[in-house]
């Protein structure tokens, strides 16, 4: 499954963060790729230690985790890792797929969360390839996108402006990207229920199926 979640910062936060990360230590991205990854990644990523970084990706996690949908969507257990992306005029990141583990945890799901509004720079799309052919991607600034890390995917070159992000991994709790979809799903008509009629016997069923559905599935 994948997905567009919005809001996950404010438009506000946004520009705090962009003037923030105007200070902020950047260096060479292929520092953290692997090794055939480093052969088509031409971007800049913050150092890990900079503080102004330090405190992007930390509240950037605390919204992740706070937020509704993307808990219900990824249902994360941990996170493989949270990086601050930069792409100038000329950088981009070729075709490649995500490394199955990363800093010793297993990578279920990738996400980028936009950080530059998509008419402040040009070129810079996230295209995910499938079976049915390619999807690009340029979100407004504090939404993400999520997507599984099993599949191909590239930054196209950016010719004008800044493309900055933060990108990460999860590690979910349910394995099976079926069964979170499942779970997604059911999440989705319990929240409705309860907006129509509250907590409804329908909602309690549904509840109560959702619950044991992922007993069955996770991971503790």
């Amino acid at each position: 499954m994948r997905l567009s979640i919005a809001n996950v910062l404010t438009p506000e936060e946004c520009a705090e963060i962009r003037a923030k990360l105007a200070r902020a230590d950047f260096v060479d991205g292929k520092t953290t790729a692997g090794w055939h990854a480093r052969l088509v990644k031409e971007n800049e990523q913050a150092r890990h230690h900079d503080p102004e970084a330090r405190r992007v990706l930390d509240l950037a996690r605390r919204r992740l985790l706070d937020h509704p949908v993307f808990v219900a969507a990824a249902r994360p257990k941990a996170f493989a890792g949270l990086l601050l992306s930069r792409y100038r005029p000329g950088m981009h990141y070729g075709r490649h797929v995500d490394d199955a583990i990363m800093g010793g945890v297993r990578t279920d799901l990738s996400f980028t969360l936009f950080l530059c509004e998509p008419d402040s720079y040009e070129g810079g799309a996230l295209v995910i390839e499938d079976a049915e052919g390619e999807s690009e991607v340029r979100l407004p600034a504090g939404s993400l996108y999520l997507y599984p890390s099993t599949t191909l995917h590239r930054v196209d070159p950016v010719t004008r402006g800044e493309r900055l992000a933060v990108v990460g991994w999860v590690r979910s709790f349910v394995r099976d990207p079926l069964a979170r979809e499942i779970l997604f799903d059911l999440e989705t008509v319990r929240r409705l229920e309860f907006e129509r009629h509250g907590k409804s016997d329908v909602f309690d069923l549904v509840s109560k199926s959702l619950a044991n559905l992922l007993r069955c599935w996770a991971e503790d």
